[in-house]
């Protein structure tokens, strides 16, 4: 198997989770199966560069010393505000050659900006999409998956997402079983499929203000097997039905509704992931009630069945 070469971009400002996260699971896989990967780091001049956070990281070299790599890694962070304009020049010239190309979080807003995005699918974090559909009409700004795949450019959404693309591209490269390995190393709670939404229903929805409503909010996630009604939910709070669901969206930005369809499908996809439980017993459990009424909330919101969804996110020798 041929070595891929990872050059990631450093440049003042860079997130450091934008690098050190893909970094980590591309070295994980190289440790793994070495020989594989051969990860590099540049900055414009070679020089050090200071991150969003106050660390400074060194790299291997100057980009302009850099050989076109496999896989080209553009991370974000406030550097991508005002970019220096010889990084785009060089992301310009170089990005096409790159047999793959990578951004993390904002380091979309740096592609866009070289013009590779236009006519292509793309993502960033969610507080960036506005701006980037608004600054590059060309580009096709997707704000809700965690990662997008179009042709050979792949763009994530924020921060932590870049490790969920990261694996996803070590499975592409090296087989499902070597990137949940990788991902169970890192401890990563659950390796996200690309068209998942960039949060989890506690993430995407506010806690509430009110602790009946976050009490709530808490029973939901504990108890995702349970009458979960509006009728039910706003007996627990206290409050009328009617008072409860306008109360919960107005302090959550979600419908009860909503967010427990959420909560289930999360619980169902780590019961998938983590234990050997029939499609059967795991319905009952995350409170679908019958095989068919979990088929269908996977196939609308992840577009796979159950089954596929384990067979793709379960290593061989845990089934």
């Amino acid at each position: 198997m041929a070595q891929r070469t990872l050059l990631v971009v450093l440049f003042d400002g860079v997130q450091s989770l934008d690098v050190t996260g893909p970094v980590e699971v591309f070295a994980g896989a190289e440790t793994r199966t070495p020989g594989t990967y051969r990860i590099r780091t540049a900055s414009l001049d070679g020089a050090p560069v200071r991150t969003s956070s106050g660390l400074t990281l060194v790299p291997d070299g100057a980009l302009a010393d850099s050989p076109d790599p496999h896989t080209l890694l553009v991370p974000g962070g406030r550097g991508t505000r005002r970019p220096d304009p010889r990084l785009l020049a060089w992301l310009r010239e170089h990005g096409p050659r790159a047999e793959r190309l990578v951004s993390v979080c904002t380091g979309a807003v740096l592609l866009a900006g070289a013009g590779l995005l236009d006519g292509r699918r793309a993502t960033t974090h969610w507080a960036y999409c506005d701006t980037l559909a608004r600054r590059h009409p060309a580009v096709t700004v997707e704000p809700e998956p965690v990662f997008v795949r179009d042709g050979h450019i792949a763009t994530s959404a924020g921060v932590s997402c870049g490790i969920d693309l990261a694996l996803a591209l070590v499975e592409e490269d090296l087989g499902r079983d070597v990137a949940l390995s990788v991902a169970r190393h890192l401890v990563v709670f659950l390796r996200r499929p690309g068209n998942q939404a960039q949060f989890s229903a506690q993430l995407a929805a506010q806690t509430a203000r009110r602790e009946p409503l976050r009490d709530v909010q808490q029973w939901i996630t504990e108890h995702p097997a349970g009458n979960l009604s509006v009728e039910a939910l706003a007996a627990r709070a206290g409050l009328s039905p009617r008072h409860f669901a306008r109360a919960f969206r107005a302090e959550t930005g979600t419908t009860p509704g909503r967010y427990v369809d959420r909560v289930r499908l999360e619980h169902a996809r780590r019961l998938l992931e983590d234990t050997r439980d029939g499609v059967e017993e795991i319905s009952r459990a995350s409170g679908y009630g019958t095989p068919e009424a979990m088929r269908r909330a996977f196939v609308k919101t992840l577009g796979t069945a159950p089954a596929e969804y384990r067979r793709r996110f379960r290593p061989a020798a845990a089934r």
